[in-house]
């Protein structure tokens, strides 16, 4: 599972290091066969910062899709923006990943990047931007912890 903020160097050819306890979910991590670990990143359509997880997390918002049918408009929209954008980043040998330029553009790194775990994802943020961000999620949360209580004693009947 992704947990935690890992805030990291973004250096001047967009490498970033992805934080080691997140390397070690990614498959090819272990792999003695030499196959390198790679994440799957692609720019939020819902606001300033990059989306990502492993090639499961795609598969999974694939199935979803795919269940809407061939010719659903939701559909081609999440397709486009999801797949459409996405990159698979392979990580060197450090656990370095290549951002490219319209990636840090769009979340607006400039020399560190913020990586959230977010159970089975993680988002990529501009610092002060994510400071912003838990701050309002921290005050929703608060409102409506309930919900929350709720689900849990639905989930453990």
């Amino acid at each position: 599972m992704f947990i935690g903020t890992h805030i990291v160097g973004v250096d001047a050819k967009g490498r970033a290091s992805v934080p080691a306890p997140f390397r070690a979910l990614l498959p090819g991590a272990k792999d003695e066969a030499g196959e390198k670990a790679r994440v799957y990143v692609w720019p939020s359509y819902r606001g300033p910062w990059l989306e990502a997880g492993d090639a499961a997390l795609l598969a999974r918002y694939q199935t979803a899709l795919s269940a809407r049918g061939e010719f659903d408009d939701l559909r081609d929209d999440f397709d486009y923006a999801i797949f459409g954008e996405a990159r698979a980043l392979d990580l060197d040998e450090t656990g370095r990943a290549s951002l490219p330029e319209d990636l840090r553009a769009h979340a607006q790194l400039n020399g560190k990047a913020a990586f959230v775990g977010l159970s089975d994802r993680f988002e990529i943020w501009s610092p002060p931007l994510l400071d912003a961000r838990v701050a309002e999620a921290r005050a929703r949360a608060a409102e409506k912890r309930g919900q929350l209580a709720r689900a849990a004693a639905e989930a453990g009947k």
